[in-house]
């Protein structure tokens, strides 16, 4: 099945024109040289030989930052697969619409030099047009990210049958319609960020327009990395997504061992924060052994207005 991507032809756009013209997308990153040998199947091969290349030519950068970045490289040059669609901002409200239709090949000397081909359709898709949980998702910062979970407005506007909703084929998956819901919660929350209790005390972790979520680790991605104002806390965030209880607490332990690990400096802890929509009294027991891990539930509202 194809996915769908939002790509960013550079800060704020400024490539568009030239991709568009030239039939491509592309990435930089300040890593200059042929990776066409050097692009695994898998991420974690790419980012363990990459992050140090990176961090080498930007001493200044954090082992966070690395991480984000040459996981977008990866992402571009690779992750996305020969058949998948790219959204692309034009920068003057609109998104270009292209099929992926070839492999990686490089560009020495020129802008974004890591390059995909792309067919760009005769479609231009409104941002106005747009549901909410769509431009939330499009509208996300970082130079890609899988908008896959919209694939059934993205069906229409493209002109074909409309697929089926959202399925998680995580088997730990113990409601279906919590998944689907939580899945477009994360964006929601993410816009809303410094409205929540935890935006009072973090930020979303972002390096060079690229924000930690969905952040890639080696035993899968945790929903959202965040770090306290005082830079001495990292924060793992994850939504239940209709998970069984012990499954999200063991996953969420696992990325904050990851994070303790491979990201964190030597004068930051590392803490976790699960959010689900019902009260989880297994949850609550789990965690009540697990101090380092906090609870919370999200409400949501719905009115009608008459207009």
């Amino acid at each position: 099945m194809k996915n769908y991507h939002r790509v960013m032809l550079g800060q704020k756009s400024v490539h568009a024109e030239e991709c568009f013209a030239g039939n491509f997308i592309g990435a930089d990153f300040g890593i200059h040289q042929d990776l066409s040998q050097q692009l695994p199947e898998e991420w974690r091969v790419f980012n363990k030989a990459f992050i140090p290349v990176y961090l080498g030519l930007h001493p200044e950068k954090s082992k966070i930052g690395a991480g984000l970045a040459c996981g977008a490289l990866w992402t571009v040059s690779k992750g996305i697969q020969k058949g998948d669609v790219v959204l692309c901002p034009d920068g003057l409200g609109k998104y270009r619409v292209g099929e992926v239709s070839d492999g990686y090949y490089y560009e020495a000397g020129k802008i974004l030099p890591h390059r995909r081909p792309v067919i760009w359709l005769n479609l231009a898709i409104e941002r106005a047009a747009m549901s909410e949980g769509l431009r939330n998702s499009t509208g996300s910062i970082g130079t890609v990210s899988n908008i896959s979970v919209h694939r059934e407005e993205l069906e229409k506007f493209l002109g074909g049958a409309a697929a089926p909703k959202l399925i998680s084929t995580d088997a730990t998956v113990e409601d279906a319609s919590s998944f689907a819901l939580e899945s477009h919660l994360e964006e929601f929350l993410v816009k809303n960020w410094p409205n929540t209790d935890l935006g009072k005390d973090y930020h979303i972790y972002e390096e060079d327009g690229e924000k930690a979520q969905q952040y890639q680790t080696d035993t899968g991605p945790l929903d959202i990395l965040a770090i306290s104002k005082d830079r001495k806390r990292l924060l793992v965030v994850e939504l239940k997504k209709g998970r069984a209880s012990d499954a999200v607490v063991g996953q969420t332990l696992r990325y904050m061992s990851y994070v303790q690990d491979e990201l964190a400096e030597d004068d930051q802890t590392v803490l976790g924060a699960i959010i689900a929509h019902e009260d989880d009294t297994r949850i609550r027991r789990a965690l009540a052994m697990t101090p380092n891990i906090c609870f919370y539930r999200y409400q949501v509202s719905f009115k009608l207005v008459k207009t």
